[in-house]
C-alpha cells in the first residue's frame, strides 16, 4: 500500500446507514423496557401499530435491546408469544405432519386424527398435496404388488411432470427394483444383521476388547436359541 492509501485509512468514509423496517420501533421499544412493560405487551403493540416485517426478526430486536440496554429484565420465550398470537379455534398442521399421515400406507399404523378429519380439505384447498397423495399411492401399490410392468406405466406417465428426475433415476436401476417387484427373495434380514452388528461396534469402540465385542455379538444375535447359556460368556 502506498503512503496516501494508508492515510485513508485513518478516516474511513462514512457510508450511508441502511433503512430497515425497525428504524421507526427501536425507540419504542427501548421507551417501553425502560419503563418495565413486560416484552409480550411490547411485541404485540408493534404488531398492532403497524410492524409488517417478520415476527421472528422483531423478537430478535426486543431480545436484543434489552440485552444490550436492561441486562436485569427477564425475558419471554418467543415461541410462546407466536403460539399465543394464534386464536383457540385455530388448528396448526406442519407440513412434515401432513407428509408423514401421507407417507403412511400400512393400515397398522396410527395415523394423526387431526390431519384424517381434514385431510380433504386439504387437498381441495391445495392441490400438491392430492398429487403426493396420488403419485406415492400409486407407486406404494406398484412396489407392494407382483406385477413389475407397471414400473413401465408409472415412469411413462411421470416422465414430463415434478417427479421426472425420480423417474430418470428408476430407468436407470430398473432391473433390479423389477426384480424386487417381482421376486420374494429379499436381503433385508442380512442388512438388518449387519447393522445391528455396526451399531454393536460403534458402541464399544475404543471401550472393550475384541474378545468383549465377540461377546456382546453372541449376546445379540444368539440370545434366543434353546442352546444359548449366558454362562458361557462370563
Amino acid at each position: 500500500m502506498t503512503e496516501e492509501e494508508i492515510q485513508k485509512l485513518n478516516n474511513p468514509a462514512n457510508y450511508k446507514k441502511r433503512t430497515t423496517i425497525m428504524d421507526e420501533y427501536i425507540n419504542i421499544i427501548f421507551k417501553m423496557q425502560r419503563d418495565g412493560i413486560n416484552d409480550d405487551l411490547i411485541y404485540f403493540y408493534i404488531l398492532k401499530h403497524g410492524y409488517s416485517g417478520n415476527q421472528k426478526s422483531l423478537w430478535n430486536y426486543i431480545y436484543c435491546i434489552e440485552k444490550n440496554n436492561f441486562p436485569d429484565r427477564t425475558p419471554m420465550n418467543p415461541k410462546c408469544l407466536i403460539e399465543w398470537s394464534y386464536p383457540d379455534d385455530v388448528i396448526i398442521i406442519k407440513r412434515n405432519s401432513l407428509l408423514k399421515y401421507l407417507l403412511i400406507k400400512n393400515p397398522k399404523t396410527k395415523k394423526d386424527e387431526t390431519i384424517g378429519k381434514y385431510i380433504n380439505e386439504l387437498k381441495v384447498k391445495y392441490s400438491v398435496v392430492e398429487k403426493v397423495d396420488e403419485i406415492f399411492g400409486t407407486f406404494h401399490s406398484i412396489i407392494m404388488g407382483s406385477n413389475p410392468d407397471k414400473i413401465d406405466d408409472f415412469i411413462e406417465k411421470y416422465r414430463d411432470s415434478s417427479i421426472a428426475s425420480f423417474c430418470n433415476g428408476i430407468e436407470r436401476d430398473i432391473a433390479p427394483i423389477k426384480n424386487a417387484i417381482s421376486l420374494k427373495v429379499s436381503s433385508g434380514f442380512v442388512e438388518g444383521n449387519n447393522n445391528k452388528f455396526k451399531l454393536i461396534k460403534r458402541i464399544v469402540y475404543g471401550k472393550s476388547g475384541l474378545v468383549n465385542l465377540a461377546k456382546k455379538c453372541f449376546l445379540a444375535f444368539l440370545s434366543k436359541r434353546p442352546s444359548f447359556n449366558l454362562v458361557d460368556l462370563i
